[in-house]
């Protein structure tokens, strides 16, 4: 089994101890890197394409938000966990729109950052609870944040169907499986998808189908 390349971006040397030890008991993940600051964490991605960094958010000079900005336009595949002391909403959007992939408070217990770990990992979308509330709260509030104002009936049955298994995390060749369709078929309907309702990234997909009630939230 091939294990979660992990790359630690956090300003505070004793946090990033406390996390490898954690981390290192767990043998399906490999911390490949370290980094102390954001121009630090978008160099470690940049060279080691990790499968995961734990990024912080306040860090000296370029700070998470923009570290993980950076890292999306440059097209790296990197799944972006922030670990952070913050959970006001500024922080919390302004992660999810640079384009994040999960959101996590450093006083969530240690089981559950390695479940967000592992959930990033596979390409799906981690929001600890009580901050994914705030998300639903905000999208069904009509705080888009300049989010297409499109109707779910613009897209077709199928397109809709594509649209759910994609915000569960499914992969594109699992959601061929289950459709019993073509991989090509679903890349098709998936670009469609994204064009219609004016998308860019997962994230922003997920936030669509919550908003508009089409998949739920776990407890």
């Amino acid at each position: 089994m091939s294990k979660i390349k992990l790359v630690l971006a956090d300003d505070h040397a004793v946090v990033r101890s406390g996390l490898r030890m954690l981390l290192q008991a767990q043998p399906d993940i490999e911390i490949v890197g370290e980094a102390e600051s954001g121009k630090e964490a978008l160099a470690q991605v940049l060279r080691l394409q990790p499968d995961v960094i734990l990024m912080d958010i306040q860090m000296p000079g370029m700070n998470g938000i923009e570290a993980t900005r950076q890292i999306k336009e440059a097209g790296e595949d990197t799944a972006v966990l922030a670990l952070t002391m913050h959970e006001d909403d500024q922080y919390f959007f302004e992660m999810l729109q640079a384009g994040a992939s999960g959101y996590l408070p450093k006083r969530a217990a240690p089981d559950e950052l390695v479940h967000a770990i592992r959930t990033v990992s596979r390409g799906e979308v981690f929001l600890y609870p009580s901050l994914a509330t705030r998300l639903v709260q905000s999208y069904l509030g009509g705080d888009g944040g300049g989010d297409a104002v499109t109707l779910v009936s613009d897209l077709t049955p199928r397109e809709q169907e594509v649209l759910v298994l994609i915000a569960e995390g499914l992969t594109n060749p699992e959601i061929a499986d289950k459709l019993v369709i073509s991989v090509k078929t679903v890349d098709r309907h998936r670009e469609n998808i994204m064009r219609k309702l004016n998308l860019h990234s997962r994230i922003e997909l997920v936030k669509y189908a919550i908003r508009h009630g089409l998949i739920g939230l776990e407890e």
